[in-house]
Parts: C-alpha cells; structure tokens; sequence
C-alpha cells in the first residue's frame, strides 16, 4: 500500500507538477486513510470497496472536521484510486458511484483600500528607519509588500521570484504560479519603485539570483514572507490577521471594485477556472451592498 502511494505521489510530482504544499498534504492524507483501513483490517488495496469509503467518510465527519477539510482528504483518497484504476493495479475503482460533496464557499478575507493604504504607509522605509529601528530588512520588507499587493502573488510565488524576473524597463513580472504555469502581470509604479531602491542596496544583484533574500543571504522562504507580512500589519496597528493571501485577496477584491473585467483578473491570478475567481464578485457584490446600506436614505425600514 505505501509502494503505491510512493509511486503516486512521484507521478504527481513528475507528471502533474503539483507544489511541494501539495505533496505534503496528500502524503499526510493518505496516511490518515491507511491508519484507517488498518484499524478496519482491510490493507489491501483491493479489499477497498465502497462500504469502506463510505465508513471514512462518517468517521472523518465524526471529528467534527471543517466540511472543505473532509472534501479536501477524500479528494486525495479519490485521486490516488483513479491513479491505481488507470494504472490497473485495482480492477474497480470504489469511488467510481461516489458524489463529491460541495465545497462550503469562504469569501476570502480582505483589507479596505484605506487599510491598505495604512498598512503601507506604515511600513515605508521612511516611517520605519526614522523611528531609529534597528531594521536592516525595511527596504526589503517594503518591496515585498508592495510586490505582492500590486500582483496578486501567492506567498509561494513571491518567495520563488528571481531577480530577472521582473522587468523595471517595461514595468511586468513572470510569475511561476501553480503547476508551474508561468503568467505575465503589470507591476505598479510604486512597486517598481520601492523594487528598485531594495536592488540598489543589494548592488544590483545578476538576473539568476532570488529577488528577496533571508538574513542568510539566502532565497526567502514561504515562512518567511508570511512572517514579513505578520509584523507589518503589526507595525499598522491592526488587530485582525493578515497574511500575503489577505493582500492577494485585497488585490483582486479592489480591482474589481474599480472595474476590472473578470477574465483579465483570472489571467493576472492565474486562475484555471473563471468560477475559481468569480468568488470575488460576491465579495465586490457584498461591498457594494455594505455602501448602498451606509448611504441609501430609504435603505432601512
């Protein structure tokens, strides 16, 4: 059963170039499933049938898991029952009659364009040298704020960016999104700009280096950006969470709000599926709906 998993997890790697973020969920996912059949006697593969799908799934609900948690484990469980039925190490494939449940939709948490507008203010290099911090890393910091607030990026892109990969001529980034599908998105003035001042510091670095650099002059890493982004909503005093998703989420959110058409936002995200983005219109719709309440004289009975 683990030989198997092993060769799925190296065909998802190689053939279907899933993140690391991925592999290690599918990896712990698979684990989860196989404790499970060993406490149901069943290890081997063929013995799975439905009944026993079935039977994870109550015990998986009987956790008291999130309802997108329970999905997300059987959709690994599912995808390594297809791989085994392609392959024809199974003859029938217990999820084959088996619906997938809905996923619940969470509209993304975001920033107010005036929250943003604090968060970096709050954190320009002016503001943070100038009160005779010790910071070594403000232009950095800024930069990558900026970055990830005029693009978009995940924190996974963010951390993966190389020196030349930004233009600062043309004013655009190549991104290396999920599935390793690259995409070009314009980059604002100001990132370019706060970009720029972190390369001077750096004395402008060759092409093929890491565009953000940890303390060991090494590549950012995920942790890394998320941390970065922790203590500047910190520095701007805000007492909600807010993590490099937030700014992605804020990006999208605020572009729409301002107009921007759905499909040239699916392409600056990176997005597969316009109904992936489409979760924005709810959030501009919700945005909308929260001023015409604020404004409508005749709103309210």
């Amino acid at each position: 059963m683990l030989n198997e998993a092993e060769k799925f997890l190296i065909y998802l790697r190689t053939e279907k170039n899933v993140s690391k973020h991925t592999l290690r969920a599918y990896s712990k996912d698979l684990k989860d499933f196989f404790d499970f059949c060993k406490e149901l006697k069943k290890e081997d593969l063929k013995k799975i049938d439905r009944l026993s799908v079935r039977t994870y799934s109550a015990v998986l609900s009987e956790r008291k898991l999130k309802k997108n948690s329970i999905i997300r484990k059987l959709a690994a469980v599912r995808s390594f029952f297809n791989y085994l039925y392609e392959k024809k190490q199974i003859e029938d494939n217990p999820f084959s009659l088996l619906i997938s449940p809905k996923k619940e939709k969470n509209l993304p948490r975001f920033l107010t364009e005036e929250e943003t507008d604090k968060l970096v203010s709050s954190n320009e290099p002016s503001q943070t040298l100038s009160k005779n911090l010790e910071y070594k890393y403000a232009f950095r910091d800024y930069a990558l704020i900026m970055l990830i607030y005029s693009c978009g990026l995940r924190r996974s892109e963010a951390a993966g960016l190389k020196v030349g990969d930004i233009d600062l001529f043309s004013g655009f980034v190549r991104i290396m999104g999920k599935g390793m599908k690259e995409r070009t998105v314009p980059v604002g003035d100001n990132a370019l700009e706060a970009v720029k001042k972190y390369l001077e510091i750096r004395k402008n670095p060759s092409p093929g280096e890491p565009l953000f650099l940890n303390g060991s002059g090494k590549a950012l890493g995920q942790a890394g950006v998320a941390f970065i982004i922790k203590k500047a909503a910190k520095r701007a005093r805000f007492a909600k969470n807010v993590n490099p998703h937030s700014l992605r989420h804020s990006f999208a959110t605020h572009l729409l709000n301002n107009g921007c058409d759905l499909r040239a936002l699916q392409e600056m995200l990176g997005h597969a599926n316009l109904a992936t983005t489409q979760i924005y219109t709810h959030v501009s719709m919700e945005h909308l709906k929260k001023v015409y309440e604020k404004y409508h004289p005749r709103s309210k009975k």
